[in-house]
């Protein structure tokens, strides 16, 4: 039995339409990894936002770039990597939109939003490469077990 993930990637262009895209690749890789409704929905907005970021803040709109968008399906989680051809951002800058001064902003939810979503939340700035955000969904294994044992 090979230790490998199962992948799928895409190359995507550098457009908001992307982001409508890989939430739809999203939701069905998400289905085909076990995940349940509320999940499938969860992280296909996590990636929409993900990728709405790369497009504008990655790749402030340069529709010579792209974005690349892969997912790996192991035994026990769903990863998913995002990366884009920007030139990074420090994830500490980040405001927390929680905060009094930031409550009425419009902007600065989207982090807040995915890390809500997944169970772990990864950003990586590769030099010369631009930044990976990497998006981590455990599967319910406990619910499996459960569904397994009303179908004997």
């Amino acid at each position: 039995m090979s230790c490998e993930p199962e992948s799928i990637e895409v190359t995507l262009e550098s457009t908001l339409k992307s982001a409508e895209t890989a939430e739809e690749l999203t939701t069905k890789v998400c289905s085909q990894a076990g995940l349940d409704e509320e999940a499938q929905h969860q992280v296909g907005m996590a990636v929409h936002e993900s990728l709405m970021n790369a497009v504008r803040h990655g790749n402030k709109h340069d529709t010579s770039k792209h974005v690349w968008l892969r997912f790996q399906l192991y035994p026990d989680r769903l990863e998913i990597h995002i990366r884009d051809q920007g030139s990074g951002f420090d994830l500490r800058r980040v405001p927390d939109p929680r905060e009094a001064e930031n409550l009425l902003k419009v902007s600065g939810r989207g982090i807040f939003l995915i890390r809500s979503f997944v169970d772990e939340f990864r950003v990586y700035n590769r030099q010369g490469q631009g930044t990976e955000v990497i998006l981590v969904k455990r599967k319910n294994l406990r619910n499996k077990l459960e569904k397994r044992g009303k179908a004997s």
